[in-house]
């Protein structure tokens, strides 16, 4: 799916979007690079987070984690590394085994106080999600409930391969049930060798209580600019204030 270029205001006036996945490993990452980019090139000062990330690698400047640092490589106005990502964990697991290896809690509070600052600096944010929606982050806290924190819809990235059905109308269906609002999904062709994709793909959209905002291609090489075109319906759809 190509892009239109249909009325751009829509996540302006929701303040962003949260990027989830039917798993992890599905390309929640690529695709929030490139929708950031797709927003930019419209003219739409957008601006990454990855609110809680593990796997962060020991740098000289601290902490680092290689999905947030795409996230501002793609971002306006080059924001701080520490407001992008508040939550940056060393060991590459589960989000709360990661926090609670490294002597964290994860919390609300500085995720809001982080969001807050990125969004007085851009018109809109491209929050990307750790694995997939039902993670939990704490003893007591479920990325849910991170979600309903800053107030946004939802995107669901769906990792097009054999059970991506299944994955899908689950993930769909616990986003509901946890108070989420789905605005659309995106499809990712990461199995190259997938049988019957494209019946797959219209199984979801008959199936999935939300639009299909982009199909991004399987490519070798990952390349967010080069994605942008396939995701600027999505940037499209996101900014619409119909």
């Amino acid at each position: 799916m190509l892009v239109t270029t249909d009325g751009l205001a829509r996540l302006t006036v929701n303040r962003g979007v949260f990027i989830t996945g039917t798993d992890t490993g599905v390309g929640k990452t690529l695709v929030s690079a490139a929708l950031l980019a797709a927003l930019n090139a419209h003219g739409v000062n957008a601006v990454g987070m990855k609110p809680v990330a593990s796997g962060c690698e020991s740098t000289p400047d601290g902490l680092r984690n290689a999905d947030a640092q795409l996230l501002i490589a793609h971002s306006h106005g080059n924001p701080d590394y520490g407001l992008v990502n508040p939550f940056a964990l060393p060991e590459p697991v589960a989000p709360h085994l990661a926090a609670a290896s490294a002597g964290v809690e994860i919390a609300l509070d500085p995720v809001r106080a982080a969001f807050a600052a990125l969004s007085a600096r851009s018109e809109t944010m491209v929050v990307e999600g750790v694995g997939g929606w039902c993670v939990p982050l704490s003893a007591t806290l479920m990325q849910a409930d991170l979600v309903r924190a800053l107030g946004l819809p939802v995107i669901l990235v769906v990792g097009l391969r054999l059970g991506c059905l299944n994955h899908a109308i689950g993930s769909a269906r616990a986003i509901e049930a946890d108070g989420g609002r789905l605005m659309g999904w995106i499809g990712n062709r990461i199995d190259p060798a997938m049988q019957r994709t494209e019946e797959n793909l219209a199984t979801l959209r008959e199936r999935l209580p939300a639009p299909c905002l982009g199909v991004v291609p399987f490519l070798r090489e990952h390349d967010p600019r080069a994605l942008a075109a396939h995701l600027a319906f999505a940037a499209d759809k996101c900014t619409s204030r119909e």
